[in-house]
């Protein structure tokens, strides 16, 4: 076995070897980690004449944020004895064994545990109720984690008794300190791969904001490294992470016979608007005793992919071409897929739609993912003005145009250009609109 490839055989993942021993560990989150927060106070150990906080803390954010590392630091740090369920595989019975067992460590040896409940938003109405008389009577300090918003997963008691701590997804900037304290600690790759900036900054943002993701890609990375190079420094490098992230397709074929390739031959000829080619295709594959099912669902798409705003009612015609198939069967269904079938031939082509939202997935995928500006999230629950949610909200339509200037996207893609209309069909009308939209819409009226 290669040096580099001991780093992770028979040994923790990488994101649970990195786990932060201390607050000053933890990256980002500064706004709860400050002086005087309440996890500050959890933290610090009690001293002589001093009673230690007790509050039960619920910990809400994205995942790979650092709930389970808060906890687990805040109960090292404090000297309690800490104990972790998860909600998934957890009930009432686990839930009562460890107050029973919390009430007898404090009454007899004088020492306060933390529970940690992970996923708490998956605990019934009924579990979360069995945890009440334990935070009730400072049996226990619960610290709970979700990613789901408490003041619907919650019950009301228990968020009453509990102060709501809130985490951000992290900064890349956050994500970068943390790659690279990974890749020089000893408890982490411990110096033995070369690793560019350039690198460290593409796993901060394929990460997302989340620390797990991080640390699991880079490890991934490592060990494509590691078995690439095989050399005594093995180098971090793009195509490491590649292959870490490489994803295995899923091939769709017939055992080899011509099925997929006279679909692909008709699809291509109706994108390309031969009407005699797709009919042909059509026919051979009527005749072969294709599923005329399957023939509507590729028009469907099609009609959406290929043709989309160019001409919207290619669309409905293919949705109302499925719905006939499907009601009157062959052999009569042979000529609504006729008619379909030039008529999308026929129809100018514009695939905006189809390049928009794929161009919007590979921004989330690489990273390019900001927060939901506040003014647009929901404010329909208890507690939502206290965080500024829907706070600068501008109605549209007290506006006589209904279209108002409006951040609508956070700053790190309000710039970004997905729907980019042709002039072509239909869609010819939408090049004017969407530009005079957007120029209000993003403050720019001439």
């Amino acid at each position: 076995m290669s040096e580099q490839s001991s780093f992770y055989s028979g040994a923790m993942p990488l994101a649970a070897r990195m786990r932060p021993i201390s607050l000053e560990e933890v990256v980002g989150q500064s706004k709860i980690l400050g002086p005087g927060q309440p996890l500050n106070a959890l933290a610090a150990p009690s001293r002589s004449g001093e009673r230690a906080s007790n509050v039960s803390v619920i910990l809400w954010g994205p995942p790979g944020t650092g709930k389970t590392t808060l906890a687990q630091v805040v109960a090292r740090l404090s000297g309690r004895r800490f104990v972790e369920l998860s909600a998934i595989s957890a009930g009432v019975k686990d839930v009562r064994e460890v107050m029973e067992r919390a009430r007898a460590d404090r009454d007899t040896y004088g020492v306060s545990t933390i529970l940690f409940l992970d996923e708490i938003h998956r605990f019934s109405k009924a579990q979360q109720d069995a945890l009440l008389p334990g935070v009730e009577n400072g049996w226990i300090v619960l610290i709970a984690a979700t990613t789901e918003n408490p003041s619907f997963s919650v019950i009301s008691p228990l968020l009453s008794r509990s102060l709501l701590v809130t985490l951000e997804a992290l900064e890349e900037t956050d994500l970068v300190v943390l790659i690279s304290r990974a890749v020089s600690d000893e408890r982490g790759l411990g110096g033995k791969f070369e690793i560019s900036d350039a690198v460290i900054q593409k796993i901060a943002e394929l990460a997302t904001g989340d620390a797990r993701r991080a640390l699991t890609i880079l490890e991934a990375a490592a060990a494509s490294a590691a078995a690439r190079d095989g050399a005594r420094v093995a180098e971090i490098d793009f195509d490491a992470v590649s292959q870490a992230l490489d994803r295995a397709l899923v091939r769709y074929d017939k055992n080899g016979d011509q099925h997929y390739d006279v679909i692909s031959a008709f699809i291509k000829s109706v994108r390309g608007s031969d009407a005699d080619a797709a009919i042909h295709y059509l026919a051979r594959m009527i005749e072969a005793g294709e599923d005329p099912r399957f023939i509507a669902r590729r028009l469907m798409i099609l009609a959406a992919e290929d043709i989309g705003l160019a001409d919207p009612q290619a669309l409905q015609l293919a949705v109302a071409t499925a719905e006939m198939v499907s009601q009157v069967g062959m052999p009569e269904g042979r000529i609504p897929l006729a008619e379909c079938t030039i008529y999308l031939s026929l129809a100018p082509k514009s695939n905006s739609a189809y390049n928009a939202i794929n161009a919007a997935l590979e921004d989330i995928r690489n990273g390019r993912i900001g927060p939901v500006p506040k003014a647009l999230r929901s404010s329909n629950y208890a507690g939502a003005a206290r965080s500024g949610a829907g706070v600068g909200y501008v109605y549209p339509h007290d506006d006589p145009k209904s279209v108002v200037e409006q951040n609508y996207l956070d700053r790190r893609v309000a710039s970004r250009k997905y729907f980019i209309p042709k002039e072509i069909g239909f869609e010819r009308d939408l090049v004017d609109r969407w530009a005079r939209l957007r120029s209000i819409i993003r403050g720019n009226k001439k």
